[in-house]
């Protein structure tokens, strides 16, 4: 009995972390297949600092893409939110900025890795980008595990969590006290998948808040940029990148210049202003 219960205070100690709720309840919307031209309506910073999502999305729906963008970016500094920021995308989209556009959507798919509407706006913004780099084949059983990982949100992994460990009380008290031996066997089964169900819940929610604390990966926002041997002027030319590839920082450790990496394994330096963090 006392090994089950210092068990119990163990898996306690291992599921009580979480993030407060970035999802916003306005509908999204959605991306077209055109892009406008769009009249400019210009607001003053008072203006901007009382403004709601939903004008937002009027001046999406007249069109008015200036304005909008002005209204996401203003809620944008009050906080994150996924549909903002996808929204924020679908605007820079329809005025042609599409490493902007890219920017917001990966943004947007880091809060809520699950969105389907998210990633086909994000493909569709991608497909109008220059490089197109092969990734390295990765082996298929870790692309299912990130896969697995990428369909929720840190605070649906971590609420799962949460749900699984308490089904998993109710199931070792039927194992423990349950005087039958059908509940006493159900107790048990059940108690180990909730087990399971519990750690790989709190693993994957640890594995997205990671994500979204350390934002090691950006999108190259000059229309070109040339990739160095070294971070100076003067280093040995590499390769060039375009405007909307999403680089990994392999070292940011220096204000001005940054290592990066492509997902075939190229690395090199860029000017730090040269690309912004996801």
């Amino acid at each position: 009995m006392k090994k089950i219960l210092f068990f119990i205070l163990t898996l306690i100690s291992i599921t009580c972390f979480g993030q407060d709720s970035l999802n916003v309840d306005s509908k999204q919307v959605n991306e077209g297949d055109s892009i406008h031209a769009a009249s400019t309506t210009m607001f003053s910073n008072n203006t901007l600092a009382n403004v709601t999502k939903t004008e937002g999305d009027s001046a999406y729906i007249k069109e008015d893409y200036t304005a909008a963008i002005q209204i996401y970016e203003a809620l944008l500094k009050n906080g994150e939110a996924a549909e903002v920021y996808y929204n924020l995308g679908n605007s820079y989209y329809k005025i042609g900025e599409i490493a902007k556009a890219v920017l917001n959507y990966e943004r947007a798919l880091l809060l809520q890795p699950g969105n389907s509407d998210i990633r086909a706006n994000l493909e569709v913004a991608r497909a109008k980008t220059i490089d197109k780099v092969e990734a390295i084949p990765e082996v298929f059983f870790v692309s299912w595990i990130k896969s697995l990982i990428n369909s929720m949100s840190v605070d649906a992994w971590a609420t799962l969590g949460i749900i699984s460990f308490i089904l998993l009380i109710v199931a070792l008290y039927s194992f423990i006290f349950s005087k039958q031996i059908l509940w006493k066997k159900t107790g048990f089964i059940s108690g180990i998948i909730f087990l399971i169900i519990t750690i790989c819940a709190n693993l994957f929610a640890s594995e997205q808040k990671e994500h979204l604390v350390i934002r090691n990966e950006a999108i190259v926002m000059n229309p070109s940029v040339t990739v160095r041997s070294t971070p100076s002027e003067s280093g040995t030319s590499l390769f060039i990148l375009h405007e909307g590839r999403k680089v990994s920082i392999k070292d940011n450790s220096m204000k001005e210049w940054k290592e990066i990496r492509l997902e075939d394994g190229k690395v090199g330096w860029v000017p730090a202003s040269a690309i912004e963090a996801i």
